[in-house]
């Protein structure tokens, strides 16, 4: 068989699947890395990716969503095709997760929170994903821009690893149960933190358009129930 994609490369594994970025293994501190974060993005801990793994240069867009579920939940439908997907919960993700492996016979897959974060730092440390400007790499504050809702996606600049909106646009569902704080157990191989699959609360991160620049900063997460649907998310 012919290798895979390397370290750095950019795939797609069919017409309509999501672009993909591949993202070296490496070791980084993760959580509130400049003192002025909430008390779940605490204590800094020091995780290490053991493999390199792929994550979407984007975020899930309406057009990808659509052709791979036949459905589009978006309350910003009109947005179009490269805006990003959103008012899909957990479960929701879950489900295109397994409608897309089975169309590409591959192995797709929600990141982990620590590899969520590990791919918005991109070996830095900056305040958000790419950029200790919010306005370089973030779209968020809809009331003082009077921007009200999604973007398409790829409008900002990427972070270093060539990732766009981690920060902001749509907050993102990653794989962990939601805990306050980072001495709960999580693993420090980079892996899930998924003790059961019935956790009450999902992690989400990166925040959205909906919010300030504190919330898309590359150390806030937040918690929702798997059935959670906001046009934000």
């Amino acid at each position: 068989m012919p290798p895979g994609p390397r370290v750095g490369e950019v795939f797609r594994d069919c017409a309509e699947c999501p672009e993909m970025v591949v993202l070296p293994s490496g070791r980084f501190e993760m959580g509130d890395l400049n003192g002025d974060g909430d008390g779940d993005e605490k204590p800094v801990r020091t995780v290490r990716i053991t493999q390199p793994f792929a994550l979407g240069k984007y975020e899930v867009t309406q057009g990808e969503w659509k052709a791979v579920t036949g459905s589009n939940p978006s309350h910003f439908n009109e947005c179009g095709d490269r805006c990003p997907v959103e008012r899909v919960s957990w479960g929701d993700v879950q489900v295109f997760i397994r409608k897309l492996n089975e169309k590409t016979r591959k192995h797709y897959r929600l990141p982990s929170e620590a590899e969520w974060e590990y791919a918005c730092r991109a070996g830095g440390r900056h305040k958000w994903c790419g950029s200790d400007s919010a306005d370089a790499v973030a779209r968020y504050d809809w009331w003082k821009s009077g921007a009200y809702g999604t973007h398409a996606v790829g409008g900002k600049r990427a972070n270093g690893w060539g990732l766009h909106d981690m920060s902001g646009n749509v907050w993102e569902w990653v794989q962990d149960c939601y805990e306050e704080g980072y001495n709960k157990g999580q693993p420090e191989d980079g892996r899930a933190h998924d003790p059961t699959t019935n956790c009450a609360r999902r992690v989400g991160r990166g925040g959205g358009w909906s919010g300030g620049t504190r919330d898309t900063r590359s150390a806030i997460r937040g918690g929702g129930t798997p059935g959670d649907r906001l046009n934000c998310l």
